[in-house]
């Protein structure tokens, strides 16, 4: 039996530490645009297996407040990926 409680614990630990690392490798001036894709690219997976991980939490009847830290979850990884895609945008002009 798949631990859904287990991933949300580890999948939001690692979300926490990518809140404070993504705006820090972002501010860097030498991050190149390749890497700003890399990132965003990366980024972008982890939000739709957030929200894969909503989705079985919320199919497996888990209370509301695990609903509500995956979805959190959810978009703090879409707003990481749309931070990187602001920066990707402003490096092209």
């Amino acid at each position: 039996m798949t631990d859904w409680i287990g991933i949300l614990k580890e999948q939001t630990a690692t979300g926490e530490q990518m809140g404070q690392d993504v705006p820090k490798m972002l501010a860097d001036p030498d991050i190149s645009e390749m890497q700003v894709k890399t990132l965003f690219s990366a980024l972008e997976q982890q939000a739709d297996f957030a929200e894969k991980l909503r989705l079985a939490l919320e199919k497996f009847g888990h209370d509301f407040p695990i609903i509500k830290a995956a979805e959190r979850l959810e978009e703090r990884y879409a707003d990481l990926a749309a931070s990187a895609a602001e920066k990707l945008k402003a490096m092209r002009k």
